[in-house]
């Protein structure tokens, strides 16, 4: 049976760290990454660490196994990767209902990850429902980004309840800046 949980230990963010490495887009097939999705960014142990400490990410575990996670990062993440820092600028430069979003208290989804044996199961929106159930008191929105190569992210996203806001280019790739509006 998968529970969700926060991540509460360095064993289970290395269980992060491998699933993070079996989906990175430099290391899977051009075919796989349209099919299966892919993940861009990739996260050393002490960075995944930092985070942790800041806010415990979310995964789905299945026994012993990682079967998916969720990273969450907040701002005081901001210095220390270069890929986040450049959404973290590319936010605060956007309103959202008229308002700056730099002067929103928002969150921020560093990284989502589903591993192949468990997908299709509704594991992002059991996570993302956790997530939203942990921290909705918190923040207003929840907020990523989503290459626009990887319609499977986006269309869990959307499913999810995120809605495409704005788009960026970066890493000569096309980005969706999806939100989540957990007052709604």
């Amino acid at each position: 049976m998968i529970e969700i949980v926060h991540v509460s230990s360095d064993a289970e963010l290395d269980g992060i760290r491998l699933l993070q490495r079996e989906n990175l887009r430099k290391l899977i097939g051009e075919t796989e990454a349209g099919k299966e999705g892919f993940l861009t960014a990739e996260y050393s142990m002490e960075m995944l660490q930092q985070m942790h400490r800041f806010q415990p990410s979310i995964i789905a575990k299945d026994g012993d196994t990682i079967a998916g996670y969720v990273i969450i990062t907040t701002k005081n993440s901001y210095g220390q990767h270069p890929l986040l820092d450049s959404l973290f600028d590319s936010i605060d430069a956007l309103n959202y209902n008229d308002t700056p979003l730099k002067d929103v208290n928002y969150i921020l989804v560093g990284q989502l990850c589903v591993g192949k044996a468990y997908r299709g199961n509704g594991l992002v929106q059991k996570m993302y429902g956790f997530y939203q159930q942990s921290l909705n008191k918190e923040y207003q929105y929840l907020i990523t980004d989503v290459a626009q190569e990887n319609p499977r992210s986006i269309k869990a996203h959307l499913k999810t309840g995120f809605e495409i806001i704005h788009t960026i280019q970066y890493g000569g790739i096309g980005w969706d800046i999806v939100l989540w509006d957990w007052r709604k």
